[in-house]
């Protein structure tokens, strides 16, 4: 019955990720009106999930110098990651019609999600309680972490339909987690020392690497200040969700 509980809360944490499907209904230029706000808003939260969530957590169950070894690893492994992809779409091109941060955003979301699978089963199989209480927080951050992925996506050459599918195939891997979490509960202390820190550092390069900079190039002072102002909520979204996330 637990497991019940754990995939149906996964699903339903799954399906968030369409909530992009309200923009379907947006104009073309309205919705890029919107988007740029949306990147910095998406920056905002993956800063705000990188140090206010996934290294706290890492920190509590880990000796601190491994986790900032894999931390420097994370980065590491997705410069790389952005490297190869800019070759490979975009090598011998005068321009690339989809940057190469849209797929690293992919990447990190799979494994935000799938982190977030294993923490519903962990808290299932403390209490039905601290389940229901930790699927609520989660949605709650997730919300509006999924709202700046869809912005990314779609800034970065995706079509909407496209960003949909994809961003709602990375949001899968939340039922991944969530059958390891249950059936290797044991393990997921050890595995999680691993994983988040790695993802931290993927995070961290995104916000800072791509989103960033995409937001310096904007002259227009106006837009630049309310990207800005976005990004700072992105961070205030993560620092209440932490506040929401059971300890």
């Amino acid at each position: 019955m637990v497991l019940v509980y754990i995939l149906a809360s996964t699903c339903l944490v799954s399906l968030i990720s369409l909530i992009g499907i309200f923009t379907l209904a947006i104009k073309e230029n309205l919705l890029q009106k919107i988007l740029f706000g949306l990147i910095g808003f998406s920056a905002g939260g993956l800063i705000g999930g990188a140090f206010l969530h996934l290294l706290p957590e890492s920190l509590s169950s880990s000796n601190s110098t491994r986790v900032f070894y894999f931390l420097i690893l994370g980065i590491v492994l997705f410069f790389l990651l952005e490297r190869y992809f800019y070759w490979r779409h975009c090598h011998e091109r005068a321009e690339c019609d989809i940057h190469a941060f849209t797929y690293l955003n992919l990447i990190g979301d799979g494994f935000h999600n799938f982190m977030d699978g294993m923490v519903i089963a962990v808290s299932f199989l403390i209490s039905l309680k601290l389940g229901f209480v930790t699927t609520l927080a989660i949605i709650l951050h997730e919300i509006p972490q999924e709202m700046g992925d869809f912005g990314v996506l779609v800034y970065g050459g995706f079509s909407r339909q496209k960003a949909l599918t994809f961003n709602f195939l990375s949001a899968l891997t939340a039922m991944m987690g969530a059958v390891c979490g249950y059936f290797l509960s044991d393990w997921v202390s050890g595995f999680s020392s691993f994983l988040l820190p790695l993802t931290a550092g993927g995070f961290i390069y995104i916000a800072t690497s791509d989103l960033i900079p995409e937001i310096h190039k904007e002259r227009n002072l106006r837009r630049s200040t309310l990207a800005f102002v976005a990004f700072l909520l992105g961070i205030a979204l993560m620092s209440l969700a932490k506040l929401l996330l059971p300890e």
